[in-house]
């Protein structure tokens, strides 16, 4: 059995005895160790209820969690950013955006009492700050996975049931053939080329195609390839080039080749910074600006890079590609992510019609064909013995 007790503080200077605790403490046994912890109560009844619940807890083999009603989110939040940077289960950068917006709400507040009602008002505020619904969800997933991990490893008693917000349809947005020439005809030559490998494969452009170094092409077997561990998902990749552009790659090449003799200084990358005294030969980051702008002058404002990867799987699926080897060369795992991405547009609503017009004028004209031969064959039958006449 357990029971209460104050223990001795440490003597100030000047005290000749030592004080006693005014917080109550208490000691049980947990398969026949004890354990000492503070009840956190000055009031006696209070603390023998905290004792006999631990009590209760040790004989039925429930798990003891001490200290779990006064553990924190900053905590929690801590735990879960250590076991992403341990674990590698998510990008860093990715999350740690997630994690600033939840700490502004959360930070200082008990885990044990976040709950569905306090997830109803951290989505209330994002939404006033325009936030959308898709980010919304994102962050509060990250929020789940925390809560879940601090149960996992035993500092809360139960899981709150959140549930995530209706999200709006996937973007339709998607380029025409006519559109993308348009944009792609208004970037320097190397972001031509970078546009022309995310339109074909759809690839993604910031992690994925200008992230390339120049070992992952290989032009006389017309392939390039994404390592494994480099890609979102962490699969590798490998595409074999169409005609077009293993000569857009050809003559990158030779622009790459052509600032190595210039600088004097090897240049690994496929799509590095081909000028500027600071930048030059440094792998490219970014050209939102150059896209941006690019987009405007051809007509299509506010289309988005991404945008091309959805692109490349209609393309892929309405060109007969298997959606199999569509996922694969894209780097989508699930069908589910895949089918959001498989834009229906007004075209291919047209061209359902057409199909249907021409499925009917065939089938028209096949009774029409069989209902003549039978009317022919009934001329030469005879009405008297129904044998054909002569």
């Amino acid at each position: 059995m357990g029971y209460l007790y104050r223990p001795k503080l440490k003597k100030r200077p000047g005290e000749t005895e030592a004080r006693e605790s005014s917080v109550w403490w208490c000691k049980y046994y947990v398969n026949g160790r004890p354990v000492r912890e503070s009840t956190g109560h000055e009031k006696e009844t209070e603390a023998r209820r905290f004792l006999k619940t631990r009590e209760g807890a040790a004989a039925t083999g429930a798990p003891i969690l001490p200290r779990a009603d006064r553990i924190r989110y900053d905590e929690i939040a801590k735990d879960l950013r250590d076991h992403y940077e341990a674990t590698g289960e998510r990008d860093l950068v990715e999350a740690d955006a997630r994690l600033k917006h939840l700490k502004a709400f959360f930070t200082g507040r008990h885990a044990a009492s976040i709950g569905p009602k306090d997830a109803t008002a951290y989505a209330a505020e994002r939404q006033a700050e325009d936030a959308s619904n898709g980010t919304i969800n994102r962050e509060v997933a990250v929020l789940i996975r925390m809560l879940r991990l601090a149960y996992e490893r035993g500092r809360l008693f139960r899981l709150p049931i959140i549930r995530r917000l209706k999200e709006n349809g996937p973007r339709q947005g998607f380029f025409e053939l006519d559109q993308f020439t348009a944009v792609r005809r208004r970037l320097p030559e190397d972001l031509q080329v970078a546009v022309a490998i995310a339109h074909a494969y759809g690839w993604r452009m910031q992690s994925e195609v200008l992230t390339l170094e120049r070992r992952q092409l290989d032009l006389e077997a017309a392939t390039l390839r994404l390592d494994p561990g480099t890609t979102k998902n962490d699969d590798g990749r490998i595409v074999y080039l169409t005609p077009e552009l293993r000569t857009l790659l050809a003559a990158q090449l030779a622009r790459v080749e052509a600032l190595q003799r210039r600088t004097g200084k090897i240049v690994p990358y496929l799509f590095p910074y081909l000028r500027g005294k600071r930048r030059q030969g440094e792998r490219r980051r970014d050209f939102r600006k150059a896209w941006v702008t690019a987009c405007k002058n051809a007509g299509v404002p506010g289309m988005l890079r991404h945008d091309l990867r959805r692109t490349a799987v209609r393309n892929m699926v309405n060109a007969g590609v298997p959606e199999r080897v569509a996922m694969k060369v894209t780097g989508h795992r699930t069908r589910a992510v895949f089918d959001r991405y498989h834009i229906v547009t007004p075209a291919d609503l047209q061209d359902v019609a057409r199909r249907l017009g021409e499925s009917d004028d065939a089938a028209r004209g096949h009774v029409l064909g069989h209902v003549g031969d039978r009317a022919v064959d009934r001329s030469r039958v005879s009405s008297d013995h129904g044998y054909p006449r002569p």
